[in-house]
């Protein structure tokens, strides 16, 4: 509050008047006196004079009125919402705690304590990309004062006060994928490596609370935190984290009377986890060297929560343009914020440098092709309907799903269009790209845009390309999931040469070929099995319920000064018949990061039962939860969320993660629940089994 007040008052250094009211009460006030003077009897020189002189004295005898400026309504504005906030804090925290409408609801973890529920299994929870902290250890000059302070993760102040500083230190070596010569940043270690992203952003902290409220604590919960910038295998080579997480689980398991261990993965943390137990049974070097029946000794079971299997479209717009939705919500609203010529931000231009140094990334780039994702003309989503509309209108006919089918088929979406250059390329048939492409070499035949050129220091891969490189690449106007990989290669070089010795993204024809023994296929749940652990149990646990981005419309952006990205989402594209088509992005079903295809197929059908991919037959259950906006201020981000981080604070969620820790099975627990159409989409993807 002190703050805004002192904010209030430096406002008046510039004063910026609103109206003429102050001359216009000087200039009645002077004829009023000249008036009096004139009556009795004064000349005009002599009223003049008593003007003068009477002038001090009524200054001294009235304050004079201060100017009401424009700007002092914006700060009573900030000034009287912070004080009703603080207001309310204080009367919350003041008033009873039993007083009916201010009783926050009863944490799960306490309601299953009442019951009998008590911890029994040791927990290890797994993050995802970014939301782990990451501190200094080794810098440059400019980072003198920061050792061992968080770089990412916590109040992330540094971005004001040195950002280039912050920005390079963040970076990676843009040859090897490791450290840059004389930066060391690695992860924060413990349970706060992950319990808050941003103070008061919670990430695993909730289920950490409730998982101490049925006995946990350190000895048996523990958080492995990893460099999520690395690459899965180079985990290893540089820290040793994958045989440090081999040891504390080994460890739990014998200090906790020989107690399996329950695994909690979070997003890109399950294939961070499924390359572990490749590489834990696997013999050294390469491997951990714990021997095939590792995992069936030490592991329970493993909940993932909003499991990113076969990734996530949301990685191809980083890589190409480094938008997402949001990012082009904000460049169509306010173009200059982004990327303004007369500033000279490049503020995307800078996020690409640094993201493509993560060689992560290219481990969420969609995996099993066209099989997977779909075709030019096809794709397994291609029956859903966005429009809430055209819900309610099926709705009114009694939900008849074989008329909403119907429907659908009709005005089927093409999403497996990952990438199309044009609203039209994202809509037609395949069989009228020639035409499309015509016109636009006829287009660019006309008009021959300048090179690439960006101001300052940023580079990017895209400063090695040509404009017609870039042309070229529009005129082919869709890419699928198999296509996709050759447009990476060419815009992104650098980084799929470093990605791909550890990543792969395709089917195997057969596993057993010794060539699925390398590390790069260990996180692609399509070119690994599972171990040999009958006992175990895999869940996949996600939200659905919320648009999800699932492929996207491009164009060439205009060549610019400062602009060295030729590509962006176009954001003018909107609107198509199911309603899933906004702003330059088309939308499905999932938890807003990752749709339900890449989070349920492998529990709903892949893994299901004894296949080539799970030879030892483990139960997978495919456990889905609706979302739910909050209902008040009192439930925060939201007890039902379905969100991709928010449903970390799903009630039912913890739930299900307590009652399994305490030794329940996936029966016990109801077995599936499931709300989307994943199961009919499985039924469409032909994948050897």
């Amino acid at each position: 509050m002190a703050s805004v007040l002192r904010f209030r008052k430096l406002c008046f250094l510039e004063p910026a008047k609103c109206s003429s009211y102050d001359e216009k009460i000087k200039k009645t006030d002077k004829q009023q006196l000249f008036e009096t003077h004139k009556i009795a009897g004064k000349n005009y020189e002599s009223a003049n004079v008593s003007v003068l002189e009477e002038k001090p004295n009524k200054q001294h005898q009235r304050r004079p009125t201060k100017e009401w400026k424009c700007i002092d309504s914006c700060c009573w504005t900030i000034g009287l919402l912070c004080t009703l906030w603080w207001l309310l804090l204080f009367l919350y925290h003041c008033l009873p705690a039993n007083l009916p409408g201010l009783q926050p609801p009863e944490p799960p973890g306490a309601r299953l304590k009442r019951s009998g529920v008590t911890a029994l299994h040791p927990v290890v929870m797994v993050p995802g990309i970014v939301t782990g902290g990451l501190e200094l250890w080794e810098g440059r000059p400019c980072s003198d004062g920061l050792f061992r302070q968080r770089l990412w993760g916590g109040s992330f102040t540094e971005i004001f006060k040195r950002p280039m500083c912050w920005l390079e230190h963040l970076s990676l070596d843009n040859e090897t994928g490791l450290d840059p010569p004389g930066i060391r940043v690695r992860a924060v270690p413990g349970l706060v490596a992950a319990d808050y992203f941003a103070p008061g952003y919670f990430v695993w902290a909730i289920l950490i609370e409730n998982l101490a409220r049925i006995g946990y604590e350190g000895k048996n919960m523990y958080m492995a935190a990893y460099d999520w910038r690395l690459s899965f295998q180079n985990t290893e080579t540089r820290d040793q984290t994958l045989s440090r997480l081999k040891s504390k689980i080994e460890l739990m398991y014998a200090t906790n009377s020989y107690k399996k261990v329950v695994v909690v993965p979070h997003s890109m943390g399950v294939l961070y986890f499924l390359h572990f137990m490749k590489w834990v049974e696997a013999p050294p070097p390469m491997g951990g060297g714990g021997g095939p029946d590792w995992c069936a000794k030490h592991i329970k079971s493993i909940m993932n929560i909003g499991p990113a299997f076969l990734g996530v479209p949301k990685a191809v717009g980083n890589i190409l343009s480094a938008e997402s939705k949001d990012v082009a919500f904000i460049r169509a609203m306010a173009p200059g914020l982004l990327d303004s010529e007369i500033l000279g931000l490049q503020t995307l231009e800078h996020v690409m440098r640094v993201s493509r140094t993560w060689d992560s990334i290219i481990s969420l780039v969609p995996k099993g092709g066209e099989t997977i994702w779909g075709s030019l003309d096809w794709s397994p989503e291609e029956d859903h309907v966005c429009d809430s509309a055209m819900h309610r209108q099926f709705d009114m006919k009694g939900n008849d799903t074989d008329r909403r089918r119907g429907f659908q088929v009709q005005e089927s979406t093409k999403y497996g269009r990952i990438v199309s250059f044009g609203k039209p390329a994202s809509e037609v048939h395949s069989s009228e790209f020639p035409s499309l492409r015509s016109q636009k070499q006829g287009s660019l035949h006309n008009a021959t845009p300048p090179p690439v050129a960006s101001c300052g220091k940023v580079w990017t891969e895209y400063d090695d390309l040509s404009r017609e490189t870039i042309s070229k690449i529009s005129e082919n106007k869709a890419y699928t999931a198999n296509t996709l990989l050759d447009l990476l290669r060419t815009i992104a070089p650098k980084m799929m040469r470093r990605a791909e010795a550890h990543f792969s993204h395709g089917i195997a024809d057969d596993l057993d070929d010794m060539k699925y023994n390398d590390y790069k296929y260990w996180s692609n749940p399509l070119e690994t099995k599972l171990p040999e652990a009958p006992d175990m149990e895999i869940y996949c646990l996600y939200g659905v319920g919320i648009p999800t981005e699932r492929s996207y419309v491009y164009k060439e952006s205009q060549p610019g000064r400062c602009k060295s990205i030729p590509l962006q989402i176009d954001s003018s594209a909107d609107g198509n018949k199911n309603g899933c088509l906004k702003g330059g992005v088309y939308f499905v079903d999932g938890d807003e990061s990752v749709p339900v295809l890449s989070a349920g197929f492998m529990c709903a059908k892949g893994w299901r039962g004894k296949t080539r991919f799970n030879p030892s037959g483990i139960a997978t259950y495919v456990r889905e939860y609706k979302h739910k906006a909050p209902a008040n201020l009192l439930e925060g981000r939201g007890l039902e969320s379905g969100a991709h981080v928010d449903i970390m604070g799903n009630v039912a969620l913890i739930e299900d993660v307590l009652r399994v820790a305490a030794g329940a099975s996936g029966v016990e627990l109801g077995g599936d629940k499931i709300y989307s159409d994943i199961m009919k989409m499985s039924e469409k993807i032909k994948v050897r089994l």
